[in-house]
């Protein structure tokens, strides 16, 4: 279906792909894995057809069709979701009743964690997650051939990746895609292709299979690239030595052309996951680091949640986990004392809390470098394993000398991570921690996560990392927080019976609920109901105009980072753009909070 035939790809002169081939057949689920800054997104770019490789070609059927879901977008259209949606079925060459492309796109958009009153709300009025996944409902309803999926699960919550998950198995299009979500790849790919060093290895596995196969190869590789050192070092000695003996000159002239035609090995990255990145020890905090009673939170007439009440004891560690929207992010900030709250809210004796929330890149010292912010934080034995730390979270050689100001987004959360790791604190509070982070860092986070003695509260949709670190999961949803006991799998298998259980419910009483409903809504005050609405539909519009201002904003902030990436461009004039434009966001930020409030 798709021939991928001895491509190579430059970027001002310095390679990224370097004379890779494999084929993908149809129906085909493959995983694309590799560090960042690999080529993932560039292998994917160059099979959608935005780029041109250096050299080689890309083969595809006549009739093929491509389905590219990007890590970024532009949005720019004001239609309703439905419109939106029912756009890419009259764009498509398809010949399918519409009817039951209504219906089939019903399912998608919920199975993607809509709700049917948001068919017809304006796409400007979603915050740029939703904005994604409405792309992704786009594309999955198109039924291309090849699926090219970039990070598709970063915006979504666990019950919508886990209909992805059954979605794309289901699927006649054949996949590849790019995700960290170690459950995600291993639950749909069945084939696995890693990116390192400008070339590929192609493993007929799923992703787990192929970390064993690949420790292996890296052995070999290391013992390889180690034996043929060795054998350069005695080769240049000889040279060296004999260099101005008369009777050693051919055989010195013979061993010069042996080194100049040797093709020179290479090895990965140095292998950091075994690196042991350990907390500082927690200092020991009361036996109930967090109390909570009958805690509630509106924002105006919106109810997030109600009548939340639970406890968690010193070396716990718990999971919030729930649809987007439902509350798990507003009762952090209400642990932190960044909003207010009815009912009670008690952090125990000697707590220190340390926090990783989505904004905290915001906090770094913009004027030092990379190694400057860790090495001002670090005490006793970590500060000789700093380098390698910062290789293990991808800031690895001259990375590590980089300005704060020059760092992307992403960069800034990975290192406000490390700069969190090393703080001593003994209740962590993690806001989705592993969302700029590669396979390995997060093994590395995971790791240290696990050996920490304190208490742990962590915000997160990745199965795989939650996996064996949290004992007990608190579920947000319908304004409700609900304990279960157990790990995320145990609560994941749980949750499917209880939805099975509360849908036979539904089905037995679902007239008598339509009929009492119907009743109650009788009793209402219509003109009361409508001035409501009015003046929550006003304030809707206000929240999405300042979200879509944000959103042009960050991506004004993205593209002056990416300039001044390159030292070139690094000018006074272009680090004062990116100051105002940086206070104009906070600006903004205040006042989406003030217009929630």
């Amino acid at each position: 279906m798709l021939t991928i035939d001895h491509i190579s790809m430059e970027f001002s002169a310095k390679p990224v792909l370097d004379d890779i081939t494999f084929l993908i057949n149809r129906k085909e689920r493959v995983a694309l894995v590799g560090k960042n800054g690999a080529g993932k997104t560039t292998l994917l770019r160059l099979i959608a057809g935005e780029y041109q490789p250096t050299s080689g070609r890309i083969a595809r059927e006549s009739d093929m069709t491509i389905g590219y879901l990007p890590q970024v977008m532009l949005f720019h259209d004001d239609r309703t979701l439905r419109e939106e949606v029912m756009g890419g079925y009259r764009e498509a060459s398809h010949e399918q009743d519409e009817a039951r492309f209504v219906a089939e796109m019903d399912r998608t958009i919920i199975g993607l964690g809509f709700e049917r009153k948001d068919f017809d709300r304006p796409c400007s009025e979603f915050s740029g997650g939703w904005r994604m996944r409405i792309e992704l409902a786009k594309i999955l309803l198109r039924h291309p051939d090849l699926l090219l999926l970039d990070e598709p699960t970063n915006h979504l919550d666990i019950e919508s990746i886990q209909w992805l998950e059954d979605f794309l198995k289901s699927s006649p299009s054949a996949v590849l895609m790019v995700s960290h979500d170690r459950a995600f790849i291993d639950n749909v790919c069945g084939r696995t292709i890693e990116i390192t060093l400008g070339r590929i290895y192609d493993y007929n596995v799923n992703y787990s299979r192929f970390v064993e196969l690949r420790k292996e190869r890296h052995e070999q590789q290391v013992r390889a690239y180690q034996n043929q050192q060795k054998m350069i070092q005695d080769t240049e000695e000889f040279i060296e030595r004999f260099r101005y003996k008369a009777t050693k000159a051919v055989q010195v002239q013979s061993r010069i052309k042996q080194l100049e035609k040797l093709e020179r090995l290479e090895v990965d990255l140095e292998d950091t996951s075994r690196l042991n990145l350990r907390f500082p020890p927690a200092p020991r905090s009361g036996d109930f680091p967090l109390i909570v009673e009958d805690l509630r939170k509106d924002f105006g007439e919106h109810n997030v949640f109600h009548d939340v009440t639970f406890t968690i004891r010193r070396g716990e560690k718990v999971a919030f986990v729930g649809k987007n929207g439902e509350g798990k992010t507003t009762l952090v900030k209400c642990i932190m004392g960044q909003l207010d709250y009815l009912g009670t809210l008690k952090i125990g004796h000697n707590v220190k809390i340390g926090y990783f929330a989505q904004n905290q890149a915001a906090l770094l010292d913009e004027n030092l470098t990379v190694f400057e912010t860790i090495d001002y934080v670090a005490v006793g034995d970590i500060r000789t394993k700093i380098r390698d730390i910062l290789g293990a979270f991808m800031f690895g050689g001259e990375a590590s000398d980089k300005k704060v100001k020059v760092l992307s987004g992403g960069e800034r959360s990975r290192l406000a991570m490390i700069r969190l790791l090393l703080e001593p604190c003994n209740l962590l509070i993690l806001d989705e921690p592993t969302n700029h982070l590669d396979m390995q860092s997060k093994d590395v986070l995971k790791a240290a996560l696990q050996d920490f003695n304190g208490t742990l509260i962590c915000v997160s949709h990745d199965r795989d990392f939650l996996n064996g670190l949290v004992s007990k999961v608190y579920e947000f949803g319908g304004g409700r927080v609900k304990e279960h006991l157990g790990g995320i799998y145990d609560f994941l298998r749980k949750k499917k019976i209880d939805n099975l259980q509360e849908l036979e419910r539904k089905e037995e009483s679902g007239k008598r609920k339509v009929e009492s409903d119907a009743t109650s809504s009788s009793k209402l005050d219509y003109e009361a109901q409508k001035a409501a609405a009015a003046e929550k539909r006003k304030k809707e519009k206000q929240i999405a105009e300042v979200e879509a201002a944000i959103a042009a904003l960050e991506a004004q902030q993205a593209a002056i980072e990416q300039q001044l990436a390159q030292p070139e461009n690094q000018t006074a004039e272009l680090f004062q753009k990116y100051e105002s434009v940086k206070h104009q966001i906070e600006q903004k930020l205040y006042e989406w909070e003030l217009l929630n409030e």
